[in-house]
């Protein structure tokens, strides 16, 4: 007597088969029968390059015999749609033309990667593309500077007054807070010079001169330009992150909603705390470079503190420290309106706020520089050397 059929036979027993996929020309038209699936994508390719390898005009596909189909068999209709203009389909099922349309929907050309140009054609596009931005931004800061001017000129004129409190407020944090790190930078520094200066006037028995080449330096030029730097790197940032992240956060969108001026709020506080600020600052920095200056020359040259500030006093003229005094207020609006035109640039993520910030600092530093050079050339133009 036979066992009676496990489950696994009877799983197999009803399980549809797959018809044979199968193609086959007649007169032009391609008639279609079997499943048109994956399984038999290889055999489906060769059947039809045999099929139609004497046709080179339309078809009509004839797909009444076609069991089923899956995007595989679609593509190749597709394909040969696309391939063979003025073909046609006859008697297929909605299933299958819906099937056809979404791969044909989906059949676009991908990005094809361009040759690169020559490296000469290359850099000068990319020369160009730094021009125009230059003259972008240097338009863009230019009317900057133009709408905190006038923010200056209509809190004055409207009666407002500038916010002090602000104002105080920027001051302990741009200038009284920098004084530390200044102070001992400009320490070191006149260290660093007296010590250098010893070293080359030393051979020529001129070890006195040190004093000159300190005093004369540090008033003139090191104090100021050291100390814009510094702050350049400190308020410059901190100033750009601040505003970018109140704008990330839509906080000066805000303050338009509800009629404050974020000129008036934002970039005048700024600007003028470090107007007033770097005055101090430079001048607390030149006296400390002198200090640092003179105890190396008491201790290295052995030349007395009472010795040294006599011969400060001799020659060191009094314009050299008002010169240098009289960049400050310059460099100090200028790195504050810097900082506070970059933060209003950040645009769509924190990303933006990153680049802003590193892009003050940069710009903040070299027009320092450029100004002092260019101060430098006026002083001695008009006779102030």
């Amino acid at each position: 007597m036979p066992s009676p059929p496990d489950d696994q036979d009877r799983l197999q027993a009803t399980a549809p088969s797959a018809a044979v996929a199968e193609v086959r020309l007649e007169a032009g038209r391609l008639r279609l029968s079997g499943d048109w699936t994956i399984a038999a994508a290889a055999r489906l390719e060769q059947a039809l390059h045999a099929a139609l390898a004497g046709h080179d005009g339309p078809v009509v596909i004839d797909m009444a015999g076609l069991g089923r189909i899956d995007t595989v068999g679609a593509w190749l209709v597709h394909r040969l749609l696309r391939d063979r203009p003025g073909s046609d389909i006859a008697a297929a099922g909605e299933r299958a033309l819906g099937l056809i349309a979404q791969v044909g929907a989906a059949d676009r050309p991908g990005p094809v990667h361009r040759d690169q140009p020559p490296f000469l054609q290359r850099e000068l596009a990319k020369i160009g593309v730094y021009v125009i931005e230059l003259l972008n931004t240097t338009g863009a800061a230019l009317a900057f500077i133009g709408r905190t001017l006038i923010s200056f000129w209509q809190a004055l004129a409207s009666g407002r007054g500038l916010r002090w409190n602000s104002v105080f407020i920027q001051m302990e944090q741009t200038g009284v807070s920098a004084l530390g790190i200044v102070g001992l930078m400009s320490f070191l520094v006149g260290i660093v010079i007296a010590q250098q200066g010893a070293v080359q006037l030393r051979e020529f028995g001129a070890d006195v001169y040190v004093i000159n080449l300190v005093g004369r330096a540090t008033f003139r030029e090191l104090g100021i330009l050291l100390t814009a730097i510094m702050v350049a790197g400190r308020s410059a940032s901190a100033f750009a992150a601040q505003i970018g992240a109140m704008k990330l956060a839509e906080e000066v969108d805000a303050m338009r909603t509800i009629g404050l001026d974020p000129m008036e709020v934002l970039v005048l506080p700024r600007v003028i705390a470090l107007v007033l600020m770097m005055p101090i600052l430079a001048f607390f920095a030149s006296i400390l470079a002198v200090v640092g200056g003179g105890l190396f020359t008491w201790l290295s040259l052995d030349i007395p503190p009472a010795t040294f500030v006599q011969r400060l006093r001799e020659v060191v003229p009094l314009s050299d420290v008002w010169i240098g005094l009289s960049k400050a207020p310059v460099f100090g609006a200028m790195i504050a309106v810097i900082g506070c035109f970059q933060g209003f640039q950040v645009t769509g993520n924190t990303e933006s706020v990153g680049l802003r910030t590193t892009l003050a600092v940069v710009q903040a530093i070299f027009l320092v520089i450029v100004l002092d050079a260019f101060f430098a050339l006026f002083y001695s133009a008009i006779g102030f050397d």
